[in-house]
């Protein structure tokens, strides 16, 4: 019999670490809230292509659901470009994404280094 009690009493210590992981107010919930928080705002880098002008400022940060349209509409009065001229945008050098994609979909699916690269152009430069 004693053999038995000491066999139960390393398994209820273990089974009490577990209830406590299990709180609310473990670390994993606040790791979670912290990378939500996160992603509710996304980092983009612009790069100039080809003879288009350079931002003074190269860094935007932009809410995650915010479309890439909002982005484009922002280089466009920026660089004050007319109605008649084109603007071109990359996601790293090689995407052309459409106009109503979210900008946290493109940051899954092309973020690196915790930032979304921008390339913009006056004039198509890939693809």
């Amino acid at each position: 019999m004693a053999t038995e009690t000491e066999d139960t009493a390393p398994t209820k210590p273990a089974e009490n670490k577990c209830e406590e992981a299990d709180e609310p107010g473990s670390p994993t919930d606040k790791e979670k809230q912290l990378s939500r928080k996160s992603k509710s705002n996304i980092t983009l880098f612009f790069h100039a292509t080809g003879n288009t002008p350079i931002l003074k400022k190269r860094k935007m940060i932009v809410e995650a659901t915010r479309k890439i349209a909002y982005v484009s509409s922002f280089l466009r009065r920026y660089l004050r470009l007319t109605a008649a001229e084109s603007l071109f945008l990359y996601i790293n050098q090689a995407f052309s994404p459409s106009l109503d994609q979210t900008i946290e979909n493109l940051f899954e699916c092309f973020g690196t280094d915790g930032v979304l690269n921008v390339h913009y152009s006056t004039s198509q430069a890939w693809g």
